[in-house]
């Protein structure tokens, strides 16, 4: 069982992640900013990394994590506009 906790957060902190900063992510997010979007501290977020444990799926770059924006997206409930579909 997953022992990790995403933060919920009633009051804004200064460094919490706003929507319009969410949708702005370029297609594959620093592991550090994805932390930020989550309210993730940087060694709770490393050691569910290490275990196996992170709340998303991660893409490992040499030896650098990164987090799709559209994972980030879904799992904080944001409808992501370039994915939503058009109209016909």
């Amino acid at each position: 069982m997953a022992r990790w906790i995403v933060r919920r957060i009633e009051v804004p902190r200064e460094d919490d992640m706003t929507i319009e900063e969410a949708l702005a992510l370029p297609v594959a997010v620093k592991f550090d900013d994805s932390n930020r979007a989550l309210g993730l501290g940087r060694t709770t977020a490393y050691e569910l990394a290490r275990r196996g444990e992170y709340p998303l799926p991660l893409m490992r770059l040499g030896r650098n994590y990164r987090v799709r924006r559209s994972d980030i997206l879904r799992f904080l409930g944001i409808e992501d506009p370039i994915a939503a579909p058009v109209a016909a």
